[in-house]
């Protein structure tokens, strides 16, 4: 149990040194805490936070840094939400408001700008798709044996997919597949046309073509591509930058986590919290992989009503200005979810 001296020193630890960098002495807090005590005394009492694990001496010098522990102390208990300034609202804002015609140019573009706010890796996960519902499927001749399969979906985004059709193949047969598809299939949520697509729709196919399981192997991966989740990474290269560890293997195992697509979406989902809060993970509360022991995760849900939810997330060093960091993480959320419920909104009514 911190005393509210322990507490103050603690707090004003952690913001110096997320501020500079430097350990933090003795004489220097004496400075800047709001209460006038000598610099024995604060010696006294970092010695005691050091004894609760909250802080830790670099090398022999007198200074203090924070432990992971007394990063999540503060983050609990001492952390005084940041309001995002006006010149980060207005950045938000004016890139936000671009014209975008697909919902994942729109998510895409924020992973980007995100980054670019807090200088960090960022992450967008698009609104959860299991409401998606397919509005409809067309292949279209390109020429040279050469196909393209359509697919769209009532939110508005479009996966295509083309491929070399025998030529011997019978196109009207195809076509005939295709107006089957689109009667029995169009206005079903996603969910159900993958389940069909294991279930009875390879009979329905053999009616009309033989060796239909190219075809079934083309709009299976179309109707995947729809279905699936869809995040997106602003910064990639940022998170080198505050790596501790200068280990080559270290930081390849660190680069390439950004492409382990099913990982990373397991991080961000078990990351955030049911409710609206912005969550944050230090160390290795974000993963066992000890890649990201030096790092913290801040994510945060963001809600587009009846279209789902989608996840923003920022990955940085533990030596991150937290309040600055949570304040744009929840701003920029709120002002996302405005714009998707925008183009939504614009979507179903035109």
């Amino acid at each position: 149990m911190l005393t509210q001296r322990q507490k103050k020193i603690l707090q004003a630890i952690v913001r110096q040194y997320t501020s500079t960098g430097q350990p933090v002495g003795s004489k220097h807090l004496a400075e800047q805490l709001p209460f006038k005590v000598s610099s024995a005394t604060i010696r006294n009492e970092m010695a005691a936070l050091e004894d609760q694990g909250l802080v830790t001496k670099e090398h022999s010098s007198s200074g203090r840094v924070p432990s992971k522990a007394g990063y999540r102390f503060y983050v609990d208990h001492l952390l005084d939400p940041g309001a995002v300034t006006d010149n980060d609202l207005v950045v938000i804002q004016n890139s936000l408001g671009t014209s975008f015609q697909k919902i994942d140019e729109i998510v895409s573009h924020s992973a980007d700008i995100l980054s670019d706010l807090t200088s960090y890796t960022a992450f967008t996960l698009k609104p959860e798709q299991s409401d998606i519902h397919l509005s409809g499927f067309r292949v279209v001749p390109l020429g040279n044996q050469k196909v393209i399969a359509i697919l769209v979906t009532d939110s508005g985004d479009v996966e295509s997919q083309s491929f070399t059709i025998p030529r011997d193949f019978d196109t009207e047969a195809l076509q005939a597949v295709v107006r089957m598809i689109n009667d029995q299939l169009v206005g079903l949520p996603l969910v159900e046309v993958v389940k069909r697509l294991n279930d009875d729709l390879p009979l329905q196919i053999m009616h009309y073509m033989h060796g239909a399981d190219g075809f079934l192997d083309l709009f299976d991966n179309v109707v995947t591509r729809a279905s699936r989740e869809r995040f997106f990474v602003g910064g990639r290269l940022n998170i080198l930058g505050f790596s501790n560890n200068q280990d080559p293997q270290a930081l390849r195992a660190l680069y390439s986590l950004l492409d382990r697509n099913d990982e990373l979406s397991h991080l961000l989902e078990t990351g955030s919290s049911d409710d609206d809060s912005v969550n944050v993970k230090i160390g290795s509360e974000i993963s066992q992989d000890q890649v990201l022991n030096d790092y913290s995760l801040i994510t945060a849900k963001y809600n587009v009503d009846q279209y789902g939810k989608g996840i923003i997330a920022v990955l940085g060093p533990t030596r991150m200005p937290y309040s600055r960091t949570i304040g744009i993480v929840n701003a920029f959320r709120q002002e996302l979810a405005k714009r998707l419920l925008d183009f939504y909104r614009h979507y179903y009514d035109s």
